[in-house]
Order: C-alpha cells, then sequence, then structure tokens
C-alpha cells in the first residue's frame, strides 16, 4: 500500500508517495489538489494507495528536503526509492538524472549509458519526471547542449521556461566532470554550454541571460 501525503510549507505545497520509507513519487505545485493529482498521475493504475491525513517524521524531512531542493539547496539530498515501482531501467535513469549537481547539465545519451538503456528512453522518462524536484529534468540536455525539450514540450515557451531555469542555476564552473552513480560515472558539463549556445541561435535570450542573473 502506497501512502499520499501533502503539506503546505509557506507558499507551496510539497507532496510525497511513500511505501515505508521509500520514495515512489514527489511534487510541487502551487495548490493542494494540484499536488496530490501529480503524484496520483505518477501511480501505476493497479497499485493501491491512501491518502494520509497525518505525516510522520519520514514525511517531514523529506518534505523539507524538497522545500530545500526547490530553493536550490542541495546539502541535504538524500532518498531511497521503492525499487519495486520503477520497472525496467526507470530506476537506474531516475537515480543517474538525480545525481546531477546544481551548475551542471548531462545528455540523455550519457545517462543512457549508465543506465543501460536508449536515449530516447531517457528523454520519455524526463517527460514525465515523477520525482521532481529530487530529479531535476531540466538539466537534461542534447548532446551538442541544446535545449531538446522540457516538461513533455518542445514549444518556444517550453524551451525558454528550461532556459530560465538553467540560467538560474550558474555557478561559474569552468571544467566539466564526473559524478558516480551506482559505481559508474556520469559525466556532467557546466550549465554555461546551454546557455553560451542558446545565445547564438537567439541574440535575444543573452539578454535576458544578464536579468536572470542579477
Amino acid at each position: 500500500m502506497i501512502s499520499v501525503y501533502v503539506e503546505k510549507l509557506e507558499d507551496s505545497w510539497f507532496g510525497l508517495a511513500y511505501t515505508g520509507e521509500e520514495i515512489v513519487a514527489t511534487s510541487t505545485n502551487s495548490t493542494r489538489e494540484a499536488a496530490v493529482n501529480a503524484l496520483l498521475r505518477s501511480l501505476r493504475s493497479d497499485v493501491e494507495h491512501q491518502i494520509a491525513d497525518e505525516g510522520s517524521e519520514f514525511t517531514r524531512k523529506t518534505l523539507q528536503m524538497l522545500k530545500q531542493l526547490e530553493s536550490g539547496n542541495e546539502a541535504n539530498k538524500r532518498f531511497s526509492l521503492a525499487s519495486e515501482y520503477f520497472p525496467d531501467s526507470s530506476g537506474k535513469v531516475l537515480r543517474a538524472a538525480a545525481a546531477i549537481p546544481i551548475g551542471y547539465v548531462t545528455s540523455y545519451g550519457n545517462i543512457a549509458k549508465i543506465a543501460d538503456t536508449d536515449p530516447r528512453r531517457v528523454g520519455q522518462i524526463m517527460a514525465t519526471n515523477p520525482l521532481y524536484p529530487i530529479v531535476p529534468c531540466h538539466r537534461v540536455v542534447g548532446a551538442d547542449f541544446s535545449l531538446v525539450g522540457y516538461g513533455g514540450g518542445k514549444s518556444p515557451r517550453a524551451l525558454q521556461a528550461k532556459l530560465e531555469r538553467l540560467s538560474k542555476e550558474t555557478k561559474g564552473f569552468s571544467a566539466e566532470r564526473e559524478v558516480q552513480v551506482n559505481g559508474r560515472y556520469l559525466r556532467v558539463y557546466p550549465v554555461e554550454n546551454v546557455i553560451n549556445k542558446a545565445g547564438k541561435h537567439d541574440p535575444q535570450s543573452t539578454k535576458q541571460q544578464k536579468l536572470f542573473k542579477n
């Protein structure tokens, strides 16, 4: 049985679907209804669930972590997935994407390599990301640092939203690095690579990026 719990922390609602102390899905939204619905959409139709009226020490700590992640603080990022609810390679993909540190991006292909799957499958999982903000899907880009898509959309508006998110995460890093994920190494690159590429294709975006940094 999966428990679903949501709570308002300051101005946002944060949600958690869990079993024991393992996570099945997370969400953050502006209303309670939206937070609950986002969690329910992430659950398989054949899985029994219940809406929890009261939280626990586990839910309190986890929701606080989600709040910190949403504000850009990743110091306390610790989580355990309920593996039985993530079939095939989806768990590997989500763990790999979750490991991308703030200030960096990686490609769908890089994640596919360490998750034993293909880039198309990575794209599908990122488009329906059930673990936001634990999994920063906006940090997954094309092999050439193109934005590709965001939230399942490829419209100019969706791509601009992705660029805005990434522009706010610049840390001044200049070199690529590797992060360890389940005994393998995921190569990540400074987010500036994406911003610079977007600026070359759209001069207006360069002006906007300066505003994002102020």
